[in-house]
């Protein structure tokens, strides 16, 4: 049975939760599922920062709303989960995007260090899966789930990343894991992992990174560049149309799946 074009990608009548969708993917992946008709719940540790991308989503005439959670709270999630209900009446769509990346070398790492950055990229996701996918089963209608990976899931991109590292290779394990218990229930897990993609948050991190001196920032990003087939760094929008694509019927017979979208830096 052939759907039509138009509606392959309608999400209409659907409820998307996206966490840190504020800034950088993860707003611009609320912004295609509001642009596609989805009600969406932008979840977000900032509080300012979650109401004013929920404004701007909603200035444009479509359904949004931001509620503050720290995913590494099991009551913060429990929250969102239960506020997500309550605003919208279910969830169809989970985006667990929200995660953090400070740059350590092991030698210097604090166990601290490495159980904050488990906690909120391996444990939240975790955590969020664990009371949406509940909600989702209880509703009875299926619903994808899609976690935000990295390349790094699969080959380290810089040394002081060890523990973002653990924590993506472990949500790339989780997927697929869940993806077989989930399945009876028609709902479809599936990964992005993005290579380089220039967020403001990478920006950020570019300007504040103490360098040794003698080190060039402008060598090092064309250092970085030259490793990438396509000659650029990824655009926001390059995973929000993945992500919609994986929300929408466009992904019917996919599960347990991880894209890749890289610009080839794989490759090299």
């Amino acid at each position: 049975m052939h759907m039509e074009l138009n509606k392959l990608l309608d999400l209409s009548g659907k409820t998307a939760i996206v966490t840190g969708g504020a800034v950088g993917i993860g707003y611009g992946i609320a912004y295609r599922f509001a642009e596609a008709g989805a009600s969406v719940v932008i979840a977000n540790r900032t509080e300012s920062e979650g109401a004013r991308a929920a404004n701007d989503l909603t200035k444009n005439g479509w359904k949004a709303t931001s509620m503050t959670t720290d995913i590494s709270i099991e009551e913060d999630v429990k929250r969102l989960v239960g506020g997500t209900v309550k605003a919208y009446g279910g969830i169809d769509i989970l985006v667990n995007n929200a995660g953090i990346y400070p740059t350590i070398p092991l030698s210097k790492m604090a166990l601290g260090d490495f159980q904050n950055v488990i906690s909120v990229n391996l444990l939240g996701t975790f955590l969020c899966t664990k009371y949406a996918s509940e909600q989702m089963i209880k509703q009875g209608r299926g619903g994808k789930i899609i976690n935000i990976t990295s390349i790094d899931a699969l080959h380290p991109s810089s040394v002081g990343l060890a523990h973002y590292d653990a924590s993506k290779h472990g949500v790339w394990g989780f997927t697929k894991n869940i993806a077989i218990e989930l399945a009876p229930y028609k709902i479809w897990v599936n990964a992005i992992a993005p290579g380089g993609i220039m967020t403001p948050g990478v920006q950020k991190f570019q300007q504040a990174a103490p360098l040794p001196s003698g080190i060039d920032t402008q060598k090092m990003l064309e250092a970085f560049l030259s490793k990438i087939p396509m000659g650029r760094f990824g655009e926001i929008d390059d995973i929000g149309k993945v992500a919609l694509f994986l929300a929408s019927d466009m992904s019917s017979y996919m599960t347990g799946s991880q894209i890749v979208v890289d610009g080839g830096t794989l490759l090299m």
